[in-house]
């Protein structure tokens, strides 16, 4: 689960982690107020919505317009958020469709000395979570790993323990803080791994984290998501889910007790396991074909699941054809299929449906689909399948 930028923010402040003021608004004249009231000389107006790179970011209706501004009059802060308000804004994250922006944060503008990068995830490989940092903030991290990875700090900390205060002199000294600037790092750094750690993140990210005129480490941006499995320890944050900036078949799918993610290709995927279905995607596309879906019915699927899979899958305009492979192990075969059929029934089919069983009570299976007198057809494996699907695109 993601947040906003702002509502991330308001969580950091809450940890102790140093944030600028800053004031949500939803109209020109709220973005207008909020520049009288943080009372500088400048603020800066952000677009909220879930992805990153906003201040490349255009909006479609009005290119020039950037999705994060520098405003020096509450004047500019108004004519800005009238164009950005009810925009689409077009980022890096986005792709081209974009995302609809409807709220806004005014922000306090600060006299800057330096803007750093700060991340913090899961590594598997040393077993824990990792701080990341690097000199070089406010640019894609992934350019700056690829043309500077010497730039790219590291440190491992302990989950129950926490960032130590050496790790943290450790870091600043490696990025040439002076003395104050130390001061800072040691509070700052120990109280966002323990922001991390507490709230169950699966991701932290600060760009830029920024280093003040006067040595203050402040999070200058604030890009939180959080573990889904651990949410239920979390009920204030759940409140923060913000359902206009999800893919609504992904939430729907989720409220069926479905593991969904919609992808850009045209033959969907109905399979029982997340392994499986991660091996079916790749053999459509080394057959020559491209996913529509991830969608894992789990391995206890019933006959109102199947259905509203069946539905979720269809809802995409861009799916041509439809391919169901079954492992039948905790669910028997048979019992698939007889929820398959109920679900043809409700549904409905008007594109190619083909079907892959293997496990318990397959024979049985098999003969109830060529029973059933349907439009589906059955394949021998896995490869077959795909073949076949693929194959169905242009018959």
């Amino acid at each position: 689960m993601k947040i906003h930028e702002y509502q991330g923010k308001q969580l950091f402040r809450a940890a102790g982690v140093p944030v600028p003021e800053g004031i949500v608004v939803k109209s020109p004249e709220d973005a207008a107020a909020a520049f009288t009231r943080l009372g500088g000389t400048i603020a800066v107006v952000k677009s909220q919505i879930h992805a990153g790179g906003r201040g490349k970011g255009r909006f479609k209706e009005y290119p020039d317009q950037a999705g994060v501004v520098l405003v020096r009059s509450a004047d500019e802060a108004r004519e800005n958020a009238k164009r950005m308000l009810g925009s689409t804004l077009v980022t890096i994250q986005t792709g081209p469709e974009g995302k609809q922006v409807n709220t806004l944060f005014v922000e306090q503008g600060l006299k800057i000395s330096r803007e750093l990068y700060l991340g913090i995830v899961v590594d598997r490989e040393v077993g824990g979570p990792v701080l990341i940092m690097s000199s070089e903030g406010g640019m894609n991290i992934e350019d700056v790993a690829h043309n500077s990875p010497e730039k790219i700090l590291s440190e491992p900390f302990d989950a129950a323990l926490g960032l130590f205060p050496y790790q943290a002199r450790k870091l600043a000294y490696a990025l040439g803080f002076d003395a104050t600037a130390v001061r800072s790092a040691e509070k700052f750094l120990p109280r966002i791994c323990r922001f991390f750690v507490d709230y169950d993140c699966s991701m932290t990210e600060i760009n830029p984290l920024v280093l003040t005129e006067d040595g203050q480490l402040l999070a200058l941006d604030a890009k939180v998501a959080f573990d889904d499995n651990a949410l239920f320890r979390h009920k204030d944050v759940v409140e923060l889910r913000d359902l206009s900036e999800e893919e609504p078949a992904e939430v729907r799918a989720a409220d069926t007790g479905l593991s969904y993610v919609k992808l850009d290709g045209n033959i969907g995927c109905l399979v029982n396991g997340a392994g499986l279905a991660m091996s079916t995607m790749d053999l459509i596309k080394l057959h020559g074909g491209e996913p529509a879906n991830f969608l894992d019915v789990g391995g206890g699927a019933n006959a109102e699941q199947v259905t509203e899979a069946f539905r979720i899958i269809l809802s995409d305009k861009n799916v041509k054809a439809v391919l169901v492979n079954i492992f039948g192990g905790i669910m028997r075969c048979d019992v698939i299929v007889e929820a398959l059929l109920q679900a043809y029934e409700t549904v409905g089919f008007n594109v190619p449906l083909v079907v892959r069983l293997e496990g318990t009570n397959v024979q049985k299976a098999r003969e109830m689909l060529e029973a059933s007198g349907r439009a589906i057809i059955t394949a021998s494996d896995l490869t077959d399948a795909a073949q076949k699907v693929v194959a169905s695109l242009s018959a």
